[in-house]
């Protein structure tokens, strides 16, 4: 079965939030929305466990606090590169994890996550959160979907992807979790 028909392993992923820095951000199509859901899976990781490993972009400023202040040990990888594969550090700390499947969020969709997005696949899974990924115009985000999709990555929702994370409800992460997306 290729990787956009099979469930996402919960013991066997990382999110990775790629450049959600206040200079870039404010330029963002739907800039709102994007934000507000890398914070829920922020938010989510931290209730499963699942850890998080954060690019920065140098130059953009830093995180925006809204979002680095949900995420326990919070230390990004500093970047020129665009395509994150590329910083021996973002490949060191993938390394650490030995997590085989990759949820995706951040801007800006058609550069730095479709350039990251391509590298991961041949040896990881990918899962790209496209409401919590965008681009400065609809038309890059839209495109940039499109390539990774044809490229054998998952396209999904930040519900889709903490429903099928949790798998069963009335568990506590279920409970804690219920307020992230009511």
């Amino acid at each position: 079965m290729n990787a956009a028909g099979k469930l996402i392993d919960p013991d066997d992923c990382v999110l990775l939030v790629i450049d959600i820095q206040g200079k870039l951000l404010n330029v963002i199509n739907d800039k709102d929305d994007v934000l507000d859901n890398a914070i829920k899976l922020a938010k989510f990781a931290g209730i499963v466990g699942m850890p998080v490993v954060v690019t920065e972009q140098e130059k953009l400023g830093p995180t925006v606090p809204e979002l680095s202040d949900e995420i326990a040990g919070f230390s990004p990888i500093m970047k020129l590169e665009f395509d994150a594969v590329k910083r021996p550090e973002f490949l060191e700390a993938l390394s650490r994890l030995r997590k085989k499947t990759v949820v995706i969020c951040g801007i800006e969709s058609h550069i730095c996550v479709t350039q990251t997005a391509l590298h991961l696949l041949p040896d990881h899974s990918v899962h790209v959160i496209s409401d919590a990924c965008g681009s400065r115009a609809l038309e890059n985000k839209n495109v940039a979907l499109g390539r990774m999709r044809d490229a054998g990555a998952v396209i999904s929702s930040t519900e889709m992807v903490i429903y099928e994370i949790l798998e069963v409800a009335g568990t506590d992460e279920f409970k804690q979790s219920l307020q992230l997306i009511k």
